[in-house]
C-alpha cells in the first residue's frame, strides 16, 4: 500500500513517514498542498494524509481539487484546529477521517488501516484465478484444478491478501497488519508458520509452485511459468 503524507512541519512529517514505513507501507512525503495535488495526479496512492494548515495551497483547497477531478482516494485530515466547524468542513468536503494534533501514532496507524481496508472493499474482485488455483472470496472456496482445498480462516485471509495483490512482494509487517491486525514483532515466526502451512495445502502437491519467498523482503504469489 502506498501512502502520501502532506505535512509542512518537518519533524512531524519525518516522524509519520518513518512510522508508516516501519508498519510496512510505501510512503511519499511532501511539504506543500501544491506538491500534494501534483503527486496525487501523477502517481497512484492508496491514501492521502493531509495537513489542513499549509502555506500556499491549504488542505481544504487540495481536497476540493481532488474531489472535483473524481478522485476516490481516501483522505485523512490532520489539524491542530479543534473547532467543531473545522471538522465538519473537512468531512463535508469529502475527507474520510479527521485527526487532531497532537495525536498518538498508534491511533493514526489504526485509522490508516481502517481507511485502507475500507478502500479495498469497494474495489475488490470476488473471484481470482492464477495458473490452476481458483479462489472465490464471496463463497470462501479454494481449489487447484478439480481438487477442493480446505483452509482455516487465517489461511484464507492470507491467501486472499496475496491473491488480491498478486505479483507484488508483501512484507511481513504488512501481512501482520492486514491478516492479524497487529504490529509486526521481528521475534515471532507467526508469519513464516502461516505461509508454510498455506504452502503445504496449495503448493506442495501441485505444479506450478505459486507462493515465492523473496529473501529479505517478503512473500509474493505469482505464476512463474508466465514470467
Amino acid at each position: 500500500m502506498k501512502v502520501l503524507i502532506a505535512e509542512d512541519e518537518p519533524k512531524t512529517g519525518m516522524y509519520l513517514r518513518q512510522g508508516l514505513i516501519e508498519a510496512g507501507y510505501v510512503v511519499d512525503l511532501v511539504t506543500s498542498g501544491t506538491d500534494a495535488l501534483h503527486q496525487m495526479r501523477t502517481a497512484p496512492h492508496d491514501l492521502l494524509i493531509l495537513d489542513v494548515m499549509m502555506p500556499g495551497m491549504d488542505g481544504w483547497e487540495v481536497i476540493k481539487a481532488l474531489k472535483a477531478s473524481g478522485s476516490g482516494v481516501p483522505v485523512l485530515f490532520l489539524s491542530a484546529r479543534d473547532q467543531v466547524e473545522d471538522r465538519v468542513k473537512g468531512l463535508e468536503l469529502g475527507a474520510d477521517d479527521y485527526l487532531l494534533k497532537p495525536f498518538a501514532f498508534s491511533e493514526l496507524l489504526a485509522r490508516v488501516r481502517t481507511l485502507l481496508r475500507r478502500g479495498q472493499t469497494t474495489t475488490t474482485e470476488s473471484h481470482v484465478s492464477i495458473a490452476n488455483l481458483s479462489a472465490d472470496f464471496l463463497k470462501r472456496r479454494v481449489s487447484r484444478g478439480s481438487q477442493r482445498i480446505e483452509l482455516t480462516s487465517k489461511e484464507f485471509a492470507l491467501l486472499e491478501l496475496l491473491l488480491r495483490r498478486r505479483g507484488e512482494v508483501l512484507s511481513k509487517s504488512l501481512i501482520a497488519s492486514h491478516v492479524w491486525d497487529m504490529n509486526f514483532d521481528s521475534e515471532t515466526n507467526v508469519i513464516e508458520v502461516a505461509v508454510r502451512r498455506l504452502r503445504a495445502k496449495i503448493d506442495d502437491n501441485f505444479e506450478p509452485k505459486l507462493i515465492r519467498t523473496v529473501r529479505g523482503m517478503g512473500y509474493v504469489i505469482e505464476d512463474s511459468e508466465v514470467l
